[in-house]
C-alpha cells in the first residue's frame, strides 16, 4: 500500500506594499552611497588642488657666511735700524725662537772704529778743558790784583775792566770745553748703541714665518728699516678677519660662535668666536663691508697662517620651535582660488583672518625661566587678567574687530581686523602701527609689572628679550588646509634660515599648510 500524501497548503502571496518598501530602501541606499561617493570625490579633488606641508617642531639656525684668511694674532716684522753687511743668519723658516735670542749679525767693524774715534775726541776735549781751566785761573788772579790796585788808585780802571773781561772769556772757554766733552760722549754712546744693534735679536717668543736676508747681503737702512724676518708670536692662538656686508653687520656681536672649514681639511669643522667688530668700513666697488675678527684655538697647530677659511657666524638659534617651510609664507592664492576670498583684499577682507595672540605664546616664553611657585602664581594672575581685558575689548567692539593686533583674540592679526590693513599699508599706517605697539608695550608692562619684579636679573633679561621679540614680530598670512578647505590665519614670523621660518599664533604642530596650488601646476 502506498503511503497517503499530505495535502499541500496553498502558496502565500506577497503584499505589494512590502515590495514597494524594499524598492524604496534600495533606492535610498543607492542615492546615499552616490551622494557620499561624489562628496568624497569632490573633497579629494578640492584637497588635491593644493600642495601642502606640515607644521613641524625643530631647530632654526641663522648664520652669515663669509670668507677670510687665517693669521697669527701677533706677527712681528723684525728689521735692522742700521746699515751694513750681514755676517751671519742664525735662524731659518719655521724655527722656534725665544725672546732675546740672536737671529742675525751685521758687520760691527765700522761702529767699533767710530767708537775709537769718539774716545780720542773725548780725550782731546778733556785736554782743551784743562787748558781753559788754567787760563781761567790766571784770569781770576789777574782780575783780583787789578781790582785791589784800582782801589789804591795805582792802576787805571780800564785795566781792571779788561782783566774782568778776560776772566769772563776764560769762564766761557771752560764751559765750551765741558760742552764739547758731553757732546763727544753722547756721540760715542750713539755709536755704542749702533754697535749693539749689529746683533739682531728676536723681540718675542714665536716661530719664524719668513726670512728675507742671506749672509753677505748688504742692508741699507737709510730711509726705512728693512724687514729681515717675520715672526709669529704664538700659532696656538690665531684669528680670522672676515669681511661682513653692511646688510648683515647689525646682527654680528662679540661672543657669537663661528664655525669654519679650510680646504686642507674639508671634512673637519673648526670652531671660533667673534672677538671684535671693527668700525673701519671698506668700500669695494660701492659694496660696503666691515672687518670682523674671529679668534681661533689652534692648540694642535694644524691650521697655518694664510689658509682660506669658509666661515659661518651663528647670529641666532631657536631650538624646538614651531616652523613652516618658507614656501608656505610665500604662497599667495590666485584671484579665482577659493582661498583668495579669505585673504587680505579678498571678498572676505581682513576680517576673515584669524590669529593667535600673545596669550598663546607667553607660556612658552616662561618655560625656560624655571619659575618658582611665587613667580608662577604672579604670572598666571597677570595672564588671566590680560585674557579678561582682551575678551572685554572684543565684546565692546565686535563690529569693527576691536581686538588688539598684538594681544590676540578676534578676526584680525591676533585679534582685530584693522591690524591687517595697517600692516599692508605704507607711510602713515606704519607710523600708526608703531604707535600701537608702543601703547601695547606700556599696557603689557603694567599688567606684568609685578611678575617681572619677582624675577632675578638673569630672568628679567631673558623675559625682556622674548617679550620685545613678540611685540615687534612681523605678521604674515598663512593658509591652512582644514577639512579640505583653505583657511587663512595671521601668524607671527620669527627667525628664518632660508628654508624654514619660526611661526607662532593660530597654528599647531601637524597642521597642513598650503605651499602651492595644484591648479595648472602652480
Amino acid at each position: 500500500m502506498s503511503a497517503a500524501r499530505k495535502p499541500q497548503s496553498p502558496a502565500r502571496k506577497s503584499s505589494p506594499w512590502t515590495r514597494y518598501a524594499i524598492a524604496a530602501v534600495v533606492v535610498a541606499a543607492l542615492a546615499g552611497g552616490g551622494y557620499w561617493y561624489y562628496r568624497q570625490r569632490g573633497a579629494e579633488a578640492e584637497a588635491s588642488a593644493y600642495r601642502t606641508a606640515k607644521v613641524q617642531r625643530g631647530d632654526i639656525r641663522v648664520a652669515i657666511s663669509a670668507t677670510g684668511a687665517l693669521a697669527a694674532i701677533s706677527t712681528v716684522d723684525v728689521g735692522s735700524q742700521i746699515s751694513g753687511q750681514v755676517l751671519e743668519v742664525l735662524v731659518d723658516y719655521n724655527d722656534q725662537v725665544k725672546k732675546g735670542q740672536v737671529i742675525a749679525k751685521i758687520d760691527p767693524s765700522t761702529y767699533q772704529t767710530q767708537i775709537e774715534q769718539g774716545s780720542a775726541q773725548i780725550n782731546s776735549a778733556r785736554a782743551s778743558l784743562a787748558t781753559a781751566e788754567a787760563t781761567l785761573r790766571n784770569a781770576e788772579l789777574d782780575y783780583q790784583r787789578k781790582s785791589t790796585l784800582v782801589g789804591q788808585q795805582l792802576v787805571a780802571r780800564s785795566d781792571a775792566d779788561l782783566a774782568r773781561a778776560a776772566r769772563d772769556q776764560a769762564r766761557a772757554q771752560v764751559a765750551s770745553a765741558q760742552a764739547q766733552i758731553h757732546q763727544q760722549i753722547a756721540s760715542t754712546q750713539t755709536t755704542r748703541l749702533n754697535l749693539e744693534r749689529t746683533v739682531i735679536r728676536s723681540p718675542v717668543d714665536g716661530v719664524v714665518l719668513t726670512r728675507s736676508v742671506e749672509p753677505g747681503q748688504t742692508v741699507a737702512a737709510s730711509l726705512q728699516s728693512p724687514v729681515l724676518f717675520q715672526i709669529a708670536e704664538d700659532l696656538k692662538k690665531m684669528e680670522i678677519v672676515l669681511a661682513i656686508d653692511e646688510a648683515d653687520i647689525g646682527q654680528v656681536k662679540a661672543g657669537q660662535g663661528v664655525s669654519f672649514t679650510v680646504d686642507s681639511f674639508p671634512d673637519r669643522q673648526f670652531r671660533g668666536k667673534v672677538q671684535q667688530v671693527r668700525l673701519s668700513a671698506t668700500n669695494t666697488s660701492n659694496v660696503i663691508t666691515y672687518p670682523v675678527v674671529v679668534s681661533v684655538d689652534n692648540a694642535d697647530q694644524i691650521l697655518l697662517p694664510g689658509m682660506t677659511a669658509n666661515a659661518e657666524i651663528e647670529v641666532s638659534r631657536r631650538d624646538d620651535v614651531l616652523r613652516v617651510s618658507n614656501a608656505a609664507l610665500r604662497y599667495k592664492p590666485a584671484d579665482d582660488d577659493p582661498a583668495a576670498a579669505q585673504g587680505p583684499g579678498g571678498p572676505g577682507g581682513p576680517g576673515g583672518m584669524r590669529g593667535g595672540g600673545m596669550a598663546d605664546d607667553l607660556p612658552r616664553v616662561v618655560e625656560p625661566l624655571r619659575l618658582d611657585a611665587t613667580q608662577r602664581a604672579a604670572f598666571d594672575a597677570a595672564l588671566v587678567e590680560m585674557k579678561q581685558r582682551s575678551a572685554a575689548r572684543q565684546a565692546a567692539a565686535p563690529a569693527n574687530g576691536g581686538g588688539s593686533p598684538l594681544f590676540g583674540g578676534g578676526r584680525g592679526p591676533g585679534g582685530g581686523g584693522g591690524g591687517v590693513v595697517m600692516m599692508r599699508s605704507g607711510g602713515n599706517a606704519n607710523a600708526m602701527m608703531g604707535a600701537m605697539r608702543q601703547r601695547m608695550q606700556e599696557r603689557f608692562n603694567q599688567q606684568f609689572g609685578a611678575f617681572r619684579a619677582s624675577l632675578n636679573p638673569q630672568q628679567q633679561a631673558r623675559w625682556d628679550s622674548e617679550v620685545s621679540a613678540l611685540l615687534n614680530a612681523r605678521r604674515a598670512p598663512l593658509y591652512k588646509l582644514v577639512a579640505g578647505k583653505p583657511q587663512v590665519s595671521l601668524v607671527r614670523v620669527g627667525a628664518s634660515d632660508g628654508s624654514w621660518t619660526e611661526v607662532s599664533g593660530d597654528v599647531r604642530e601637524g597642521d597642513e599648510v598650503i605651499v602651492g596650488s595644484g591648479r595648472n601646476g602652480k
